[in-house]
Parts: structure tokens; C-alpha cells; sequence
């Protein structure tokens, strides 16, 4: 980094990205550039988080991450650590912190899920939701895992659902769409193998595995953050424009607000409350954020995306709107109202 505050990366000897610090306090830096292989562009990305005294690092070569690490953080850098927070929320951070890291844990809640599930209706609903939860969550592991990202694996939390704990950030928009919705297209394949199954032993527990998975990941996809529909509006609307992007995703907090009202969901109102900080955080951090943005292809390609599984979902569950089994029948009730 020169005085003027231009930090300068290069390839061998040759200068390939620049990035001007000058007066800037971030605590991420990107650099982006291409080279030429075999008569082929190849795209790479080099991504800097300051962390204490350290600086973290990942390669990214076509979207998929190759090399991470970290590296001592410089006197001269001019890379802004994060500042060490206290109170309630830095120990919540540092207990989630051990929780992902203690493998035995994930036991622990599988068991108290299955157990919770099983108290609150019976014991073969509870394996029916928790192999639904694993499927969809199974499908974000895959997903991160294509592109080069470290996971820590499925964790199943009682009462709430599952999640998938990835090492490592995103690069691009189109990373988070995929990884999003990948979880609903794992539920879409696990309920047409239930159908199939079911069509074929006449067994309810398989057709209720299907609606009850299709109902699950049909609410996942409501365009409201956190949830994944809510990603994939976030990654569309904020590679269009910021203020667009604001505007969508408020729009989606206001609709979440209105289902958490109308069907009495107490916890979507703290799920509403998590999302609203990350658009307020979205939106502070879009002169600086190192998110590589879709293009007009890939926007239409991810919307188009997005419809076809969430009326895959629903074709599950119309296929059950007549069936004299409650169950069955409760998800269409659900949507009708």
C-alpha cells in the first residue's frame, strides 16, 4: 500500500487490482480481477477480513473458493477491526460460538427435536418433520459445498427448525440464491419421493411426509428475511438497485408482519426481527459490499427459478385438498385462507 492509500495487488509482476483505502475505515477489502488461461478468461477473487490482529483470506476462482487462511494484520493496514463487543449478545455469540463446535451437540438437539415433536403429536410425526427439516437443511450443506465453502453441518433446534452453518462467507448474489433455494429444491425432490412411495404402498405416512415437507418449505420460500424466499428477493432486488432492494425487502418485513398477525406466529415476529437488522445492515453497507451482483440474466433466471419450486410445492399439496384425512387436508386449509 502506497502512501495515498492505495492498496495494489499483483500476479507475479504484473498489477492486476486496485483498491483506494484513503480515508476509509472497512473492515473488508475485495479484490477482483481475470486472467487469461488456455484462450480462457478466468475470474478470481480475493477477499480480506480484519479480525484483531489478523487479517482472514479466501480465493475464489469462477465462484468456487480454493484457499482460505489468515495472515498477520500489518501496522500500516488500513483494514478497520471490528470492535470487540460485550454484554448479552457477545456472550449469545460466544455460547453459538462453542455450541457449533461441540459435534456431540448436534445429537443432543436432534434428540430434543425428535423428543419435543414427538411430545407436543406422536412419534412417527416427529421423524416425518425432522427428515423434512434435514432434507431442506441438507440441501443448503450441498449447495455451500459446490462452491468451495467450509460448513459445520446441520444443526436441528427444538421448536424451531433446522440450520446449516457454513465457515466462510459468500462471494456473489448468485452464491446466496443458489444456496437458498437449494434447501426448498431438496424438500421439492423429498416430497416427490414420498408421493412416489406412497403411490405405490398406498401408506398415509408417506403422503404426509409430502405435504408436510411441501408446507414447510412452501412457507421457507415467503419473500421474507430471514427465511430463504426472503434471500433470494434480497439477492434479485439489491443487484437491480439499492433503493429498490430496500423497498422490496421492507415490503417483505411488512408482509411477514401481517402473517405473523393473521396466523398468531409469535416466533416469525422474532425471525421478522433478525431480518429488519440484516436489510438495515444491507443497506448501510451497499457503497461497500463485496457481493458480486446478478445481472439481468441472472436475475430472471433466478425469479423463474424461485416460482417453479414454490409451485412444485403447492401442486404437492393440492394433489391432498380433497382427502378426508385431516392431515393431509390441512395444508391446502392453510393456503386457502
Amino acid at each position: 500500500m502506497d502512501e495515498s492509500g492505495l492498496q495494489s495487488l499483483y500476479w507475479a509482476d504484473q498489477l492486476v487490482s486496485q483498491v483506494n483505502l484513503a480515508g476509509n475505515r472497512v473492515t473488508e477489502v475485495v479484490h477482483r480481477f481475470q486472467l487469461q488461461q488456455n484462450k480462457e478468461k478466468v475470474e478470481i477473487s480475493l477477499n480480506l477480513q480484519a479480525q484483531d490482529q489478523t487479517v482472514d483470506y479466501q480465493l475464489w476462482i469462477d465462484q468456487k473458493q480454493q484457499v482460505s487462511g489468515d495472515f498477520q494484520l500489518p501496522d500500516t493496514g488500513h483494514l478497520a477491526k471490528s470492535e470487540r463487543k460485550t454484554g448479552w449478545l457477545g456472550l449469545a455469540a460466544l455460547g453459538f460460538k462453542l455450541l457449533k463446535s461441540a459435534k456431540v451437540i448436534k445429537a443432543v438437539l436432534a434428540g430434543a427435536s425428535v423428543a419435543g415433536y414427538a411430545w407436543l403429536f406422536s412419534i412417527e410425526f416427529a421423524l416425518v418433520l425432522v427428515a423434512c427439516l434435514v432434507a431442506h437443511e441438507y440441501g443448503h450443506v450441498r449447495a455451500m459445498k459446490y462452491f468451495g465453502i467450509k460448513t459445520k453441518g446441520i444443526y436441528l433446534i427444538p421448536f424451531v427448525g433446522g440450520l446449516a452453518v457454513s465457515d466462510d462467507k459468500i462471494n456473489t448474489r448468485w452464491q446466496d440464491v443458489v444456496i437458498s433455494i437449494m434447501g426448498p429444491c431438496f424438500g421439492l425432490l423429498m416430497s416427490f419421493a414420498c408421493l412416489i412411495l406412497y403411490y405405490a404402498t398406498d401408506l398415509e405416512l408417506f403422503a404426509g411426509a409430502a405435504v408436510i415437507s411441501a408446507l414447510l418449505n412452501l412457507f421457507n420460500l415467503l419473500p421474507i428475511l430471514p427465511l430463504d424466499g426472503g434471500h433470494v428477493l434480497k439477492s434479485i432486488s439489491f443487484s437491480m438497485r439499492s433503493w429498490i432492494g430496500l423497498s422490496v425487502c421492507m415490503s417483505g418485513i411488512a408482509l411477514g408482519a401481517w402473517v405473523a398477525y393473521t396466523f398468531g406466529l409469535v416466533l416469525l415476529v422474532f425471525f421478522l426481527f433478525i431480518g429488519s437488522i440484516e436489510v438495515i445492515f444491507e443497506w448501510r453497507q451497499r457503497h461497500y459490499s463485496h457481493l458480486v451482483p446478478l445481472d439481468k440474466y441472472g436475475q430472471i433466471f433466478s425469479t423463474v427459478w424461485f416460482l417453479l419450486v414454490a409451485v412444485g410445492h403447492i401442486w404437492v399439496i393440492v394433489n391432498f385438498a380433497d382427502s378426508d384425512n385431516p392431515i393431509l387436508s390441512l395444508p391446502m386449509k392453510i393456503l386457502s385462507s
